[in-house]
């Protein structure tokens, strides 16, 4: 069940742009991430570990994720909620390992893409993280305010967002023109 992002458990909110130079009828962002390779993924970040693709009991696309996202590992277990060529809405309950213990947070994940003209795209990378009820007791438990681990959280993930977006579209692009992966 998705949380909905309120101010009191907001974490952050990334997002970056970055140019696809192919035309809109080839980019097709539900098959490239339905099928990117784990070797595709850690070259979008050096802060990629593994990626790869799975369902859900019910049959929903899933990508599973392993990142660290400045000082902690995630695991995100994105359900593809909504997809299709232009857009993909993946939301996950990730498991956040750091350095005073394990938490999960809600990320929900956006890729889009929208023409510019005949030949070029814009791709946008677009995260929020909220907070689990399980989060909030954490930090509460280790006396971290929400505002503290917000903070945190939000330069972590824009850092990590501008690394990975222009890889990302780079990488879309490649697969849209050439069929391949291989950045």
């Amino acid at each position: 069940m998705e949380i909905q992002q309120t101010p009191e458990n907001a974490l952050s909110h990334s997002v970056v742009k970055a140019t696809i130079n192919a035309p809109i009828e080839k980019v097709n962002i539900a098959d490239w991430l339905f099928n990117l390779p784990d070797a595709e993924y850690q070259k979008c970040s050096v802060n990629h570990i593994a990626a790869g693709f799975t369902r859900t009991y019910d049959g929903e696309p899933m990508s599973i994720n392993v990142e660290m996202i400045g000082d902690a590992m995630v695991i995100q277990h994105y359900v593809a909620t909504e997809y299709r060529p232009d857009y993909c809405r993946m939301l996950s309950v990730s498991d956040v390992f750091g350095k005073s213990g394990r938490s999960t947070v809600q990320v929900l994940w956006e890729l889009k893409a929208t023409a510019i003209d005949a030949d070029t795209c814009e791709y946008t990378n677009e995260i929020h993280a909220t907070a689990t009820p399980e989060f909030l007791a954490f930090i509460k438990e280790h006396g971290v305010t929400l505002a503290q681990a917000a903070a945190s959280r939000q330069a972590a993930s824009d850092l990590h967002n501008h690394e990975e977006t222009p890889l990302f579209a780079k990488s879309i692009e490649l697969k849209a023109l050439t069929g391949k992966y291989g950045i």
